[in-house]
């Protein structure tokens, strides 16, 4: 059965409408009224930012390996202004200043698989490291809000790449996140047709999504499902790819099989996440197209500690494999993105997933790196985060210790800075 042939919604869409909607389903109410400067700010135009200075500590440039010893990172209106050691750097009169001697000094880091359905998720999510992130897809457009008010009120967001719905087999309630869903309830098949398959990459598209997320296998944090279990072909991903690359967007998809992550690459996938089996031709084809792998190690590592037996098998078993494949795909050249793949109400640190890239075997500075200039190059932040250089956000992590000599203590900042603004 196909869906009927009624055009998606238009995408002109006001952010406020955006905002409101989907906030009343975030429950982001109480917390915009908790920033009356973010309701104040202009309809068109970033919210508040901050001036500050860092004052002192090492500072680590992930991109280079550079560290300079009591150097001051500069901060006007959000954006890093001057960056480098004190005797050389012009500093400002008249700034307010966060003393970071004695501590360490980096960019804030990158959750590029992250599921934000509220305020408090999206404030902690920044509270613990991540200035920046990419939704894995929320059932109500949950996370097209969470991005319009970081750029409101930076401070109670992380600047993020939204995902909109998932493209999946079941959207259940979903169908109820937008009226030009609601045909897709009748489809005794689910959304398999390429036609149904358009209709959710368009509808997220008019919603103002930044990228497309789709799967190729069942879940593995559900113990009744077998994540092995392959729910879309080659051609049926192809078809999502092709829709979403007419709207000038690229595609995650959740993989596990060894199958299905290769099917899911050739079909032109932006980023393979999780992967647990995926193969090393399949790693090899990664290289060659740049496709990114996002493994999600924290998520395969929390299934081992659930209370339920079948997923805490599946989380034994998995991340070993999870790991040598992490650690294959860095030999091989292919470029890799953190992310927690946080979702339920809690958000796990991103220096925990930098940790656990750092015991698959690549070194410090590189395992930091895939949560900061690897992962801002895959959500296209190039340019923006990733580092603290000129020109660059004013998004700060100070830390309690050498992150090269241990990565453990980008787990617990000791403070974050977001477009210049402390926390």
């Amino acid at each position: 059965m196909c869906v009927e042939s009624v055009p998606p919604p238009s995408s002109r869409v006001t952010r406020r409408g955006i905002l409101a909607g989907a906030a009343a389903l975030a429950g982001t109410a109480a917390a915009l009224s908790a920033a009356p400067r973010a309701a104040a700010a202009p309809a068109r135009g970033a919210g508040h930012t901050g001036d500050l200075v860092v004052d002192g500590g090492t500072l680590l440039d992930p991109a280079t390996g550079d560290v300079t010893e009591d150097a001051v990172v500069v901060i006007r209106a959000g954006v890093v202004r001057a960056v480098g050691a004190k005797s050389r750097t012009e500093v400002p009169d008249g700034v307010p200043r966060l003393d970071a001697h004695g501590r360490w000094v980096l960019p804030g880091l990158i959750d590029a698989h992250i599921h934000l359905n509220t305020a408090t998720e999206a404030r902690d999510a920044v509270r613990k490291g991540a200035t920046s992130a990419r939704s894995g897809s929320t059932n109500f457009y949950q996370d097209i809000a969470v991005r319009e008010l970081a750029r409101q009120a930076p401070e109670l967001a992380p600047r993020l790449r939204a995902a909109g719905v998932f493209v999946t087999p079941d959207l259940g309630d979903t169908v109820l996140a937008d009226p030009d869903l609601t045909p897709l309830a009748r489809l005794k098949d689910g959304v398999r047709s390429a036609e149904a398959l358009r209709r959710v990459v368009q509808v997220n598209l008019a919603r103002g999504a930044d990228v497309i997320k789709t799967r190729v296998n069942e879940r593995a944090g559900l113990p009744e499902q077998d994540p092995l279990t392959q729910v879309y072909s080659y051609e049926q991903l192809s078809d999502v790819v092709a829709a979403a690359r007419r709207g000038g967007k690229g595609v995650l998809c959740h993989s596990y099989s060894e199958r299905g992550c290769d099917d899911a690459v050739r079909a032109g996938i932006r980023s393979l996440e999780h992967g647990v089996f995926v193969a090393e031709r399949t790693l090899h084809d990664m290289r060659r197209r740049g496709t990114y792998f996002t493994p999600t190690l924290t998520a395969i590592a929390g299934l081992a500690d659930a209370s339920d037996p079948v997923l805490a098998e599946r989380g034994r078993a998995y991340l070993p494999v999870l790991k040598d494949a992490v650690r294959t795909a860095h030999e091989l050249g292919v470029p890799l993105a953190a992310g927690t793949d946080s979702s339920g109400g809690e958000v796990e640190p991103i220096g925990g997933e930098v940790e656990l890239m750092r015991a698959a075997g690549l070194s410090a500075l590189d395992a930091i790196r895939t949560a900061t200039t690897g992962a801002a190059r895959l959500l296209g932040l190039e340019r923006t985060a990733g580092r603290l250089a000129r020109g660059f956000a004013g998004d700060v992590l100070v830390v309690d210790g050498d992150p090269l000599a241990d990565v453990s203590v980008l787990k617990k900042p000791l403070r974050v800075v977001r477009a210049g603004l402390p926390l």
